[in-house]
């Protein structure tokens, strides 16, 4: 939206504001939801406006709880003492909750450290003291109260370092929260143990910008002091050379940061680490560092020389590197071993011969900038650290010569550069124009001028990009923004000032435009001075949408198992674009349910079903097409009683601009009630609610009995549905007339069974238990008969009370751990096996070495038989 239909909005809001300031109250708080932690301190404002009588007007809060959000429990109010109820009233006299006036009619409800329980629907309402009531006398606003996630964590320790020692801590910073939040990330130091403000040292923000703190920003620029993050959750801060100014109780310090719905960001939580105490021990330095230049007040073109001279001892035996320094900014650095680096943006010059810088002798380094400008004016330095070896990166010691100030007069010429458009808004396709003004204290017919033209994105994705430029000798550069404005762009000039014609502007042309204008001594080379014109917006409308959908509530009747259809009628739309259209339910049984997807056509004919509507079931009974241009039509196939309730269509305007397709707008039609025809119910299930638990792994049987008898020729079909407390039951199981079960979630299947459905028995059996299963169940009839050949109607239906299932979870035993663990089962199992093989094994043995000795002995012996006599026989 462009720049005057931003003021056009203001403005009627203003007066809409001024109409109902006039004699409508209007009570306006927070906007919500909002997250906050627990233990948290937490401010919610509200005021009203365009009231009659006092000044001060009078607020009341109360709340209503998730448990009971029709019950208001009030909390405080500012004009009566005895508003709290019992269960905040100790709070309020404690004043952990207490209301502060703003001013006369507004206010902020405090609550020092929040709670669990505090979380609810705020309601502040102002009593009337109107004439009479005219208007909104309170508002409302959700608060939630999550855990605090946040960690932070540094190991305490003690360390003294020498003057130049490197130091690193690290710091380790986590959050587990739910909702989308940002960290920031800080180091601090404290001088004393009784100091209680700290000095900020390095900082990153919410929003990955590194912030600096006053006393070290030059050593950050230095490359002395960094922050960098090493992993997801580790952050180091590392110190190349410390300082005596460094010692003290360094620590870190964590936020986590939340952004609110009107789009400001909140601080939510805020941690500090331990502190690591630093001592410096200092050193004496005996390097000095000297600056001095060939003039401090030169005109443009001039030729500067800065000579950086060092005072050292033995200099001649000992590595230095030496710097020089553009107003902080490094320009150009000798290392130890006298190589020579120039900062990037001067690279240009330097390869042009603009810039020259060598190493005189051991101690004198000499810079020379031929042709200086303006943006060559500043306070110079010169920087010198020595270190212990050429490739050692630490230094021992630093030191930084005094600034000396050097001034570069323009050679009177007075650039300057006015960018103006005539419009800041245009409409697609539309073209525009942009005039660079330039103005100089000398006829600008005298000197030779270059003119480029820069452009920025809208959202910005980065610096401005170079889209042309014309230089002194008419030659045209086009830069890297080009592509862009392929065909589109066209380039003029009429007296002193230059044009940039957009022809057929589209939305990739929206940002901001500048002319930067350079002033050339001769054709080459580079200019000598520069002007850059102030920023012009631009913004692009695109085509507005011409979608209007007719919203007017209707209702449809139909029979019981009769198709029917909903019309979604366009009142109005672009020849020229497509349409999406996308079809609702409402449930009839809660008021305030989020609305439940059927289906999704887009814009180019692609089906997508809401999640409660996937079944291959679901998805054959409701169709969408597009019966005329005029008309959207969602087809209901066999309508049942689960169908009636309200039903809606969101249609998408899309239309393809540039390289894709964009979407111009929306419409919402009105609400269309479907409800069923059917003769008086004969059926008759029990309404009353129950309860029952099982454990987790047992069998639980649901009843549903059918408390009458049918007529021959009809036959029930029957369902199962199992939900949460109020949330849109799900279906588990269908039994239709045919005697066909379809079970909408595959992955119960195996675990569900009907008991006795030919008696009447329509009991759930649900196997297996799982802690999952608990939820809300209860089953559906419904009586069809055969009309004739193939051709069955719905004739009644009849719903059962709920029953509140609860899974109790199984206890762990000894048996149950074996049978959960395969391993250990199978281990169990086979180890009286394997033993029984062991020892069998061992008796083998035993028995093949008894009788190999046995033998051994009768064999290597003498076996004597005795005769008479006292003879000996050898046997």
């Amino acid at each position: 939206m462009g720049l005057a239909w931003h003021r056009v909005a203001a403005l009627l809001v203003f007066f809409l504001l001024l109409g109902v300031g006039a004699g409508q109250r209007v009570v306006t708080i927070q906007k919500g939801p909002l997250y906050r932690v627990r233990g948290s301190h937490v401010t919610l404002w509200c005021k009203v406006s365009g009231y009659q009588g006092p000044a001060e007007q009078n607020f009341q809060w109360s709340i209503y709880l998730p448990s009971a959000p029709e019950r208001e429990v009030q909390i405080v109010s500012t004009a009566d003492p005895s508003f709290p109820y019992a269960v905040y009233a100790q709070r309020v006299r404690s004043q952990e909750i207490y209301v502060e006036r703003v001013q006369g009619d507004a206010v902020l409800l405090h609550i020092k450290e929040l709670q669990d329980r505090d979380a609810g629907e705020y309601e502040c309402h102002t009593p009337n003291t109107d004439e009479r009531y005219f208007g909104s006398y309170s508002a409302k606003m959700n608060l939630s109260v999550i855990p605090d996630t946040l960690s932070v964590s540094m190991g305490s320790q003690v360390l003294t370092q020498a003057e130049g020692d490197a130091v690193e801590l690290t710091c380790e910073v986590s959050k587990t929260t739910a909702q989308h939040t940002h960290l920031s990330v800080g180091w601090y130091r404290l001088q004393g143990a009784g100091e209680h403000q700290a000095e900020e040292i390095l900082t990153l923000s919410k929003d990955f910008v590194l912030r600096l703190g006053p006393s070290y920003t030059q050593r950050f620029l230095s490359g002395n002091v960094r922050l960098d993050k090493v992993g997801n959750t580790t952050y180091k801060l590392s110190i190349a050379a410390v300082e005596p100014s460094d010692q003290g109780q360094l620590y870190c310090e964590a936020a986590e940061w939340i952004e609110d719905p009107d789009e400001t960001w909140k601080d939510i939580s805020r941690k500090q680490t331990e502190k690591t105490v630093l001592s410096v021990t200092t050193q004496d330095h005996d390097l000095h560092v000297g600056i001095t230049a060939s003039k401090s007040s030169l005109s443009e073109g001039d030729i500067l020389q800065l000579n950086c001279t060092l005072g050292a001892q033995r200099s001649g035996s000992r590595c230095f590197k030496v710097a020089w320094l553009l107003d902080g900014v490094e320009v150009a650095r000798f290392g130890p071993c006298g190589l020579l680096a120039w900062k990037k943006e001067y690279e240009e010059r330097a390869g042009l011969g603009h810039l020259r810088a060598f190493k005189q002798s051991s101690t004198v380094y000499i810079l020379t900038v031929y042709g200086v400008g303006p943006k060559d004016s500043g306070a110079y330095h010169c920087s010198a650290s020595e270190v212990k070896a050429p490739g050692d990166v630490q230094s021992i010691q630093t030191n930084l010569s005094s600034a000396i100030r050097v001034d570069v007069k323009p050679i009177g010429l007075g650039l300057h550069a006015t960018l103006i458009s005539r419009t800041a808004t245009v409409r697609y396709t539309q073209s525009f124009e942009l005039v660079c003004q330039v103005n100089a204290s000398r006829p600008i017919e005298e000197v030779l001028l270059s003119v480029g033209w820069l452009f920025q994105s809208n959202p910005p994705d980065g610096s401005y990009q170079e889209l042309v430029r014309v230089l002194p000798d008419g030659t045209v550069s086009w830069g890297p923004a080009q592509p862009r404005f392929q065909g589109k762009a066209q380039l003029g000039k009429v007296d002193t000032s230059s044009r940039l014609h957009i022809h057929g502007a589209v939305s990739s042309h929206a940002g901001r435009y500048q002319c930067e204008v350079g002033l050339w001594r001769t054709p080459w080379g580079q200019p000598t001075a520069s002007a850059t014109s102030n920023a012009v917006g631009i913004q692009v409308i695109p085509p507005e949408s011409k979608l209007q959908v007719a919203t007017k509530e209707s209702s449809v009747e139909v029979a019981g198992g009769a198709d029917t259809s909903i019309e979604c009628r366009i009142l109005s739309a672009q020849n020229n674009s497509q349409l999406a259209v996308a079809w609702y339910f409402l449930p009839p049984t809660l008021a305030d349910a989020t609305p439940l997807q059927i289906l999704r056509a887009s814009y180019s004919g692609l089906l997508e079903y809401g999640a409660e509507f996937s079944s291959p079931a679901q998805r054959s009974r409701f169709l969408s097409q597009r019966v005329s241009n005029e008309a959207f039509q969602l087809r209901i196939l066999s309508a049942v009683p689960g169908d009636e309730g309200g039903y809606r269509c969101v249609v998408e305007e899309w239309r393809w601009l540039e390289d894709r397709w964009h979407r111009l707008g929306e419409g919402r039609s009105g609400r269309t009630l479907l409800r069923l025809r059917l003769p008086e119910s004969e059926l008759h299930l029990e309404q009353a609610n129950r309860s029952i638990s099982a454990r987790e792994g047992e069998e639980v049987t649901l009843g549903c009995l059918l408390q009458d008898t049918r007529v021959p020729t009809a036959r029930l079909s029957a369902s199962w549905f199992r939900g949460e407390e109020g949330g849109h039951p799900r279906t588990l199981l269908t039994l239709h007339h045919d005697g066909s079960i379809q079970y909408p979630q595959e992955g119960l299947a195996g675990r569900l069974q009907l008991r006795r459905p030919a008696a009447g028995d329509f009991s759930l059996t649900l196997g297996g238990v799982e802690v999952g299963d608990a939820g809300l169940y209860h089953c559906q009839l419904e009586e069809w008969q055969q009309r004739g050949k193939g051709q069955w109607a719905l004739q009644a239906w009849a719903r059962s009370g709920y029953t509140r299932l609860t899974a109790i979870p199984k206890e762990s035993t000894v048996l149950s751990t074996i049978c959960s663990s395969p391993p250990l089962l199978n281990f169990i199992l086979f180890l009286p096996l394997i033993l029984i093989l062991l020892l069998a094994l061992a008796g083998f043995c035993w028995c093949f070495i008894s009788r190999k000795s046995k033998k051994g002995y009768i064999k290597g012996g003498k076996l004597m038989e005795l005769q008479g006599a006292g003879g000996v026989k050898q046997a």
